[in-house]
């Protein structure tokens, strides 16, 4: 079968390549000229012909054309069009760069052509594409934008909180999201306080958000995908920003090393971006009098983010990226009200590598490849839990760290009529460590390593102006339990008209990544990882699973309504999790197993309208989704002394919401430029989210912990603490209803042609509505999301 399966794979790959024998090959690359950026998502035609493709995230664009001497024009909004002639014959590759400016009168037949090609010609079945300027017409939490924020708007996307926060896209966990920068994967990459990711906004150059149905050049993810692509850094010279608000300090800097001789020349450029947030220690003497708790405690969240990049350029386009980071995040929970902590969190993450694209002379291939080693650490430190037996001092900590490396190479050939070719091949390695405690405070140690092999194919064929096919295929081999993954992918669309398109997404996904959150709260700072485990696990049936892998399959429709410059999207989605693997919760002695296995499914509508045009933006979305998992737990919570002497209890399957499945959330976004040099920029944003469910607390009781074994006098010797008993019904309840609006305006100050001071003035939930964080257990108290909360930014680009 795998034989068969790989033997047509090749077949099909050899088929595609051999289509063109009398033309020839331009091929090349388009940058705006200020900077020298590559230039994403500009059409590259042929004048006179309808042949024509579009630039990838690089820039790079390869045309089969005929024999003959042609004109090469570009399209793309907001810049003016660059033309070159070009002279080719039969098994030519003809190598031209492009070089667009910003145009100040619009060309509107040109324009409305550009802005159609890609929503004919590209499936985008769940996806949305967000860019800098976009990020900051949202109204920014305390004057900052930042693609944390943004997210939240996305159809498909619920997030769970301004505190602790973390976004679940269509039906799926944190871990069952794959986040990618420029290909390599940041495990973590949103704060304790949940209005701030680690990337560095000015420094990004477009963000792909597959919320469903993704093709295979992504794999062991089986919900969705974040693709973040960042800059190479200005090519021309020294640029960049310093930004300082209550919350952070920002700066930015950017320009080249060795600057080109000739446009379009060899050069090298690097790009630097820092980041650290003083809020621990600002918001408690600023706002603390004025807008009471949580201020008046203090919001104990900092963090440090720093990003360094450089890039060598080729004169044919060719370059190589090296690149390094260290994300840091701390924080601490206090009791409701109190300076009494009731624990110290931190992560951090850091890693390094390399990203190379290759465009061979004798070839219309792009090359492109990475290799990056990464570690992430986290550790949750408990004061108030008491020791166990044999042990000393109070407290327990949780934690869990990641480490390995991912390397990677693709090829892709543009083909007539914007279809692609893309195969590649991905080789990582990881390890998990993870140190908790069971639900009758076991200490349990998991340690795990895994080789990862991939192979995929993705094949995109343009009929004429009404079909577009997307057929791919991508098989996983996960070395460390012999398990192989095919997983069969398929897109479509067909376009009733220019501005009527049906779309459809299918696909097999798996994954070897398992979360350790726990579902009980929709708050829970700790985000660990622990890959599939080699023991046996048994399903919700007692049965013994064929597979340790998380599996998913999805399925995804829609239809595109553009009415003139109104356009509408409207998107059914499905989801089935056929496996969840988690960790165990009826496990009380070391030698139950670790793991369980469940299944989910997941569906839901999202609409959006969008409207953009002159001074005025507008996005609203509104969505609907049911999320229901099916796991393994004890009958009402009774464990009983099965006659071996060993803690059980009888086990049935419970279907239950998990704590992210809020039935409604919308959005809405308005955002206009005004004065006369559009030097004004205003927005407003009003968010509406159904409740989240949560397990309830049925009882308390006096916990003792006997620290001298079965001869402990815990009468004389404790004051026990207090334990909870939960629901038997997994999140049978469900918190308040969530809303809030924000405002913010912008003013920009030219100082020179190349320099400007912006300064922003936010406010974020002007109503101060008491938006529920979580209740707390034990004191019954019920704690809030952040208040009124305005904010002042500066920001100096040079």
């Amino acid at each position: 079968m795998l034989k068969r399966t790989c033997l047509s794979v090749l077949l099909l790959c050899l088929a595609f390549v051999s289509f063109a024998q009398k033309t020839g090959t331009i091929k090349g690359f388009v940058y705006e000229r200020a900077t020298g950026e590559p230039m994403i998502f500009v059409n590259v035609l042929l004048e006179g012909t309808t042949v024509g493709v579009q630039t990838d995230v690089n820039g790079y664009f390869s045309i089969q054309a005929p024999e003959g001497t042609h004109t090469l024009f570009t399209t793309i909004i907001g810049y003016d069009t660059a033309k070159t002639t070009v002279t080719i014959k039969a098994g030519d590759i003809v190598t031209k760069k492009l070089f667009v400016g910003t145009r100040q009168n619009e060309l509107k037949g040109v324009e409305i052509s550009a802005r159609k090609t890609e929503k004919v010609t590209q499936i985008n079945a769940g996806v949305t594409t967000i860019t800098p300027r976009e990020m900051k017409l949202l109204p920014s939490a305390g004057g900052e934008p930042d693609v944390a924020q943004f997210l939240q708007v996305v159809p498909g996307v619920v997030f769970t909180g301004d505190q602790g926060g973390q976004l679940y896209i269509r039906g799926g966990s944190p871990t069952q999201t794959g986040i990618l920068l420029d290909g390599v994967t940041i495990y973590n990459p949103f704060h304790s306080i949940g209005l701030y990711s680690v990337f560095e906004t000015d420094a990004i150059r477009n963000v792909d958000v597959y919320s469903a149905g993704f093709n295979a050049q992504y794999g062991n993810r089986t919900s969705a995908i974040v693709d973040i692509r960042t800059k190479d850094g200005n090519k021309n010279r020294l640029a960049g920003k310093i930004s300082v608000s209550p919350i952070m300090a920002r700066a930015m800097l950017e320009g080249p090393l060795k600057k080109p001789k000739t446009e379009g020349g060899s050069g090298i450029t690097f790009m630097l971006s820092a980041k650290h947030s003083y809020l621990d220690q600002t918001s408690k003497s600023i706002y603390g009098g004025a807008f009471g708790q949580p201020f008046e405690s203090g919001l104990p969240y900092g963090f440090t983010d720093l990003y360094g990049k450089i890039t060598f350029s080729g004169e044919n386009g060719s370059k190589l990226n090296l690149f390094g980071f260290n994300f840091d995040d701390k924080a601490k929970i206090f009791k409701p009200n109190t300076d009494s902590s009731r624990g110290d969190f931190s992560w951090k993450a850091r890693g390094g590598g390399a990203t190379f694209v290759v465009t061979p002379g004798s070839s219309s291939a792009l090359i492109s490849g990475r290799f990056a080693i990464s570690r992430y650490d986290i550790s949750l430190f408990d004061p108030n839990y008491l020791p166990s037996a044999g042990s000393t001092g109070g407290g327990r900590t949780r934690s869990s760290s990641i480490d390995g490396f991912e390397s990677g190479i693709e090829f892709t050939y543009f083909l007539p009529k914007y279809s692609q070719l893309k195969y590649g091949i991905e080789v990582s390695d990881q390890h998990t460590a993870l140190t908790y405690f069971t639900e009758v405070g076991t200490p349990t140690e998991l340690n795990r390593r895994n080789t990862l092999g991939a192979l995929y194919l993705m094949y995109r064929k343009n009929f004429g102006e009404k079909l577009v096919f997307e057929p791919s295929f991508r098989l996983q081999y996960y070395a460390a339990s012999s398990d192989i993954s095919p997983e069969p992918r398929l897109g479509l669309k067909y376009n009733i008209s220019n501005n009527v398109r049906l779309k459809f997404a299918t696909g097999m996904y798996a994954q070897n990544i398992i979360s350790t959150k726990s579902d009980r709260d929709i708050v829970n700072f700790f985000t660990g990882f622990i890959l599939s485990p080699d023991e046996r696990i048994y399903d919700t049936k007692g049965k013994m699973a064929t597979s340790n892998l998380q599996r998913a399959y999805h399925a995804l429709g829609g239809i595109e309504v553009d009415i003139q410059d109104v356009e509408l999207n409207l998107e059914p989605w499905y989801k089935n999790f056929n496996q969840n693997v988690e960790l165990s919760r009826i496990k009380y002695l070391a030698s139950d197993p670790n793991f369980t296995s469940g299944f989910g499914k997941a569906y839901g509508v999202d609409f959006s309208a969008k409207y953009n045009k002159n001074r005025w933006y507008l996005w609203g979305v509104v969505s609907y989704q049911k999320i229901e998992y099916t796991t393994t737990v004890l009958e009402k919570n009774i464990v009983t002394l099965n006659d071996n002497g060993s803690l059980g209890g009888k086990t049935l399957s419970q279907a239950f919401p998990p704590p992210f499945d809020r039935r409604m959330n919308s959005n809405m976004l308005v955002a206009y430029t005004a004065g006369k040099n559009k030097d004004w920029e205003l927005s407003a944003r009003f968010n509406y989210g159904s409740p989240f469910p949560f397990t309830q607390t049925q009882g308390f009781y006096e916990q003792l912990n006997p620290t001298q074994g079965a001869t402990t006098n815990t009468v004389a010797t404790q004051n026990g603490s207090i334990g909870l008993l939960y629901s038997t019904t997994i999140n049978g309840g469900r918190l308040s209803h969530y809303h809030r609006m924000d405002l913010s305006a912008r003013k920009k100050f030219s100082l020179s042609e190349t320099s400007n001071i912006e300064a922003t003035f936010s406010v974020s939930n002007i109503y101060n509505r008491d938006n529920i964080f979580y209740v707390d257990r034990t004191e019954n108290t019920r704690v809030y999301q952040l208040p009124i909360f305005p904010s002042i930014n500066v920001t100096w680009n040079f």
